[in-house]
């Protein structure tokens, strides 16, 4: 990721945290929508799985400029994720919906370099994610 990319994310989310409630409540509807069999992985309450989840994308997000010191909480999550049924599938529809989303509460902020930047953080991320949680697994790679 480039520095501008970072900042674009950084700042477009600033723009979601004071909507943080509504957005993940926007994202897990999504994300049943487009892969189903997903919304079988949630035993807690989703609510406050959407919580967990804002307050984890805070930390990836203000992390950006040093992701070296994010990577290990990243691997080990993903990692954890295993016990909880995820697969290296999973990854494609929660990016789709994370996108979805941001296009939903930011509208016309979500310009197409804020996405391309989104989509470059997805995409490291998850790339590292999938590699740290199934690293015996052809197509996680």
């Amino acid at each position: 990721m480039t520095p501008d990319q970072i900042q674009l994310v950084q700042s477009s989310f600033a723009k979601v945290v004071p909507i943080a409630d509504k957005a993940a409540e926007l994202f897990y509807g999504k994300l049943f929508e487009i892969a189903p069999e997903t919304k079988a992985l949630f035993k807690s309450d989703i609510s406050e799985q959407g919580r967990k989840l804002m307050t984890t994308l805070g930390v990836v997000v203000n992390g950006l400029s040093n992701l070296e010191a994010i990577l290990p909480a990243a691997k080990a999550l993903a990692v954890k994720h295993v016990d909880y049924g995820v697969t290296p599938s999973h990854y494609q529809p929660v990016g789709a919906a994370l996108i979805w989303t941001l296009e939903q509460g930011l509208g016309d902020a979500f310009d197409e370099k804020t996405k391309t930047a989104w989509g470059a953080a997805y995409a490291a991320l998850s790339g590292v994610m999938i590699a740290a949680a199934y690293p015996n697994d052809e197509a996680a790679e």
